[in-house]
């Protein structure tokens, strides 16, 4: 793929499309429509040129969404792309700014917690589970501070609080330790931060069980 053909980003976000050209941009067809001339899946040139068909998978895929290397990586490998073939592809697209994990990681680290509201240790989980790198990994989750973590939970605890009133105290703290534990909150936190907000609402602390290992 030429130097011309393919346009230098920074990131995986915002979407491809603004970064490269070249990105096809999806259409919706109404049903029974025919696809354009010009559009067809894949000629006979490409399905004999596995180089093409390697970048136009890629191409397709990131002009969804962002990806990593790794899924990228998976997609190729399911289509049977040759392992050389789709090595010098993806080296090519991580070499133009097309593929940049660091990037990915980052930007799904702060989008995560701000939308889910999870902690570092869930967001480090998914990262690992789209075939990020570790080191890469724990750069991303160090980004996200620690006074911000903890800012996050209580918001989450707040909001979850009004559902449990009228529960037994000792399940009360249970169910919203639980719910913190489940988007990766540490048990010390998560104890510390219920607790105080049951007691704003006038929790005897007599009644809230201790710390759970």
């Amino acid at each position: 793929m030429s130097d011309d053909l393919v346009c230098r980003a920074a990131a995986p976000y915002p979407a491809p499309h603004d970064r490269c050209p070249e990105l096809p941009r999806r259409r919706r067809r109404s049903h029974g429509s025919r696809p354009r001339a010009g559009r067809l899946p894949m000629t006979a040139a490409r399905e004999s040129d596995p180089e093409a068909r390697a970048r136009e998978i890629c191409l397709r895929l990131l002009s969804s969404s962002p990806r990593t290397r790794a899924q990228l990586a998976d997609a190729l490998r399911r289509k049977h792309i040759p392992e050389d073939v789709a090595e010098r592809v993806l080296s090519r697209f991580t070499d133009v700014g097309l593929i940049d994990d660091e990037a990915f990681a980052q930007a799904w680290v702060q989008s995560r917690h701000a939308g889910r509201g999870l902690a570092k240790r869930a967001l480090a989980a998914e990262l690992r589970r789209r075939g990020v790198p570790g080191e890469t990994v724990n750069d991303a989750v160090e980004t996200l501070d620690p006074g911000q973590e903890e800012q996050t939970a209580r918001a989450l605890v707040t909001r979850k609080l009004p559902a449990t009133r009228g529960v037994d105290p000792a399940k009360r703290m249970r169910r919203l330790v639980g719910m913190l534990a489940r988007k990766g909150y540490s048990p010390s936190l998560s104890y510390r931060v219920v607790k105080e907000a049951l007691a704003e609402e006038g929790a005897d602390p007599g009644d809230l069980p201790a710390l759970l290992d």
